[in-house]
């Protein structure tokens, strides 16, 4: 009887405390109401920016008013310029130190897909609606960031750590070398001691692995000659049989794994071939009375962990070469964005947003098959650090003109946010 008491005791006990830890975020909560019409505003001001990915000015420039908006909450910035051979804008950093504890890293990106020649451009408001490039992916996480951190400030709710803030410029195609255009952003992930990403999300999921991305190129060759001698010793295959026989093999041979996919994106093949100034841009020339000399594939290819990775890229390698008569293929792989792995340190830092769900009355966030979330930033330091995304707002449309976002959703990716960091802050 007198231990059941004191296991009673105990409860009533734990949950007092508990009550007393979290007694301020009444106060956090409030400063993000407070500050809704604000933070609509900036936002509004960040996506009528144009920050293309390309358009180097504009990321300069869309990085100056997230300069302004730290710097007001008492942040150190800086910009990080990458080299003009490589045609991106750089990246943007703020950090604050509030005492020994805790290291956060707080992730986002400020470009988007649409150029300076998109017709797509401007920001608009219908009731729960908001219109504009990026919204979504991801001005409207980016928001969230700097006002779950005004929030807490405000409320006075962190008394020791440090925050970085990191926003790269090239998320949608990051710039090559990617040892260089990403080296920053993975040291920025060795120092710290948790990372959160704000890629689109909800509060029914969150983003604990994804998968990595990569791209892969095949070319054919083969004697170019008439077409009557097709099949002959003197004249074999040619390059789009080659080419059609690697495809084929790789769709029966190579497809299968849990979580890979891969897909030949562009194909061209003839008598000449001339490649552009990127994959998507291919010349031919041809006959059909000609056997094609030429053949040339670009694709990407999407993994869940570097083994699966390696092993897809040594079956397409024995494929290729074996070749038809007459002809020779090689292939060669590009790294672009490796996975991020779901590990338990990640599913343990669910357990702790979960909490925060509870606190808010939500029902408890999901890990998000990893399989169905692509390539960012955050799989570059997911190896080094423990790690989540998907905190951002939610909406649909990305990559297109119908982009939008749930106004509704910035108010409630902030709350979570803030709460969450002041809790990693606090341990």
């Amino acid at each position: 009887m007198l231990s059941r008491l004191f296991l009673v005791l105990v409860i009533t006990v734990s949950a007092l405390l508990s009550d007393i830890a979290h007694a301020d975020d009444s106060d956090v909560l409030a400063a993000i109401e407070r500050n809704l019409d604000d933070q609509l505003a900036f936002l509004e001001e960040t996506v009528n920016q144009n920050s293309g990915t390309l358009n180097v000015d504009g990321v300069r420039a869309a990085g100056e008013i997230y300069a302004r908006g730290f710097e007001a909450i008492g942040f150190e910035t800086r910009w990080i310029d990458m080299p003009e051979e490589m045609k991106r804008g750089g990246h943007f950093v703020a950090t604050r130190e509030f005492g020994p504890g805790p290291h956060v890293l707080l992730i986002g990106h400020i470009d988007t897909v649409f150029e300076e020649f998109s017709s797509f451009q401007t920001f608009e408001l219908d009731g729960d609606i908001a219109r504009g490039p990026g919204i979504s992916d991801m001005k409207g996480g980016n928001a969230v960031v700097l006002y779950a951190l005004k929030a807490l400030i405000e409320a006075d709710e962190i008394a020791a750590g440090k925050v970085t803030v990191f926003f790269t410029g090239d998320e949608e195609a990051a710039g090559s070398p990617l040892e260089i255009s990403r080296r920053d952003l993975i040291e920025a992930g060795k120092a710290s001691d948790v990372a959160l990403n704000f890629e689109g999300g909800t509060n029914e999921w969150a983003v604990t692995g994804r998968r990595g991305s990569s791209n892969w190129t095949v070319e054919t060759s083969a004697p170019q000659a008439h077409s009557s001698g097709m099949f002959s010793d003197r004249v074999g295959a040619g390059a789009v049989f080659e080419m059609a026989r690697i495809l084929n093999r790789f769709y029966g041979e190579v497809r299968g794994p849990f979580g890979l996919t891969f897909n030949p994106g562009v194909i061209a093949g003839g008598t000449i071939v001339r490649e552009g100034n990127s994959y998507s841009s291919q010349s031919i020339y041809g006959k059909t009375n000609v056997v094609a000399q030429k053949s040339v594939v670009h694709g990407g290819l999407r993994f869940l962990n570097d083994d699966q990775l390696q092993e897809a890229r040594d079956r397409m390698r024995g494929i290729v070469e074996d070749s038809l008569p007459r002809t020779e293929a090689t292939i060669t792989f590009e790294d672009r964005y490796p996975a991020m792995e779901e590990t338990e340190a990640n599913l343990e830092l669910l357990d702790k947003l979960n909490a925060v769900h509870e606190r808010l009355g939500l029902d408890p966030a999901k890990p998000c098959p990893p399989e169905q979330r692509g390539a960012a930033d955050i799989s570059f330091i997911a190896p080094y650090v423990t790690s989540m995304d998907g905190l951002g707002v939610s909406g649909e449309g990305a990559h297109s003109p119908r982009e939008f976002m749930h106004v509704s959703s910035l108010r409630d990716a902030t709350r979570r946010a803030a709460l969450f960091i002041g809790d990693l802050l606090a341990e």
